[in-house]
Parts: structure tokens; C-alpha cells; sequence
């Protein structure tokens, strides 16, 4: 069985930074892209940033130049690195895999404080 686990979200100051990590274990094969979605409370679920294969990057126009995704293939995760937080980063940060079909974590909780 598929299970994707994240790490690394917390309480930030707003102008701080969090590195969220995404670890994905058991027998996944065939990953394309890879990303980070997020939900805050009374909201839709939406992208925050994706990696394809190849390394290139994708990121929502909210985040852009504050975060930074990257991926280990060799180690099948995916990092995220939040810099210059707002209170609108503010919600449930999910990765996600693509397969041929998509697998999610859990969820980690991020919260940025004014």
C-alpha cells in the first residue's frame, strides 16, 4: 500500500520560513509529477506548486518567488520550501504524486502568525 507522509509544518511568524517534506513509500512506480496543494478553512483545496519529471517547476501566482519545490527521485520526495510566510499561507498543505493514479498525504498543518 501506497502512504505518503508529511513533515514539517508548524507555527511561523509572518517573513518566516518552513521547509515541508513529502515522503512516499511502498510500491509506487511510474511518478510523473509531483506537487503541493493546500486548504484553508471554508476554502477550496488548491495548487500551490508542481515538479514534473524533468525538474521543471509550476508554481501558483500567490507564491511565486517565496516558494521553492524541489524533488528526490532516487528517494521519492518532494520538499517544499516556504520563505517570506504570509497569514494567507495559512492552511493544510497536501502533497500529491501522479501515477496512473494520484496518491495524497495526509495533510500537515501550516500556520503563520501576524
Amino acid at each position: 500500500q501506497v502512504q505518503l507522509v508529511e513533515s514539517g509544518g508548524g507555527l511561523v511568524q509572518a517573513g518566516g520560513s518552513l521547509r515541508l517534506s513529502c515522503a512516499a513509500s511502498g510500491r509506487i512506480f511510474n511518478i510523473n509529477t509531483v506537487g503541493w496543494y493546500r486548504q484553508a478553512p471554508g476554502k477550496q483545496r488548491d495548487l500551490v506548486a508542481t515538479i514534473a519529471n524533468g525538474g521543471r517547476a509550476n508554481y501558483a501566482d500567490s507564491v511565486k518567488g517565496r516558494f521553492t519545490i524541489s524533488r528526490d527521485n532516487a528517494k521519492n520526495t518532494v520538499s517544499l520550501q516556504m520563505d517570506s510566510l504570509k497569514p494567507e499561507d495559512t492552511a493544510v498543505y497536501y502533497c500529491n504524486f501522479r501515477t496512473y493514479v494520484d496518491y495524497w498525504g495526509r495533510g500537515t498543518q501550516v500556520t503563520v502568525s501576524s
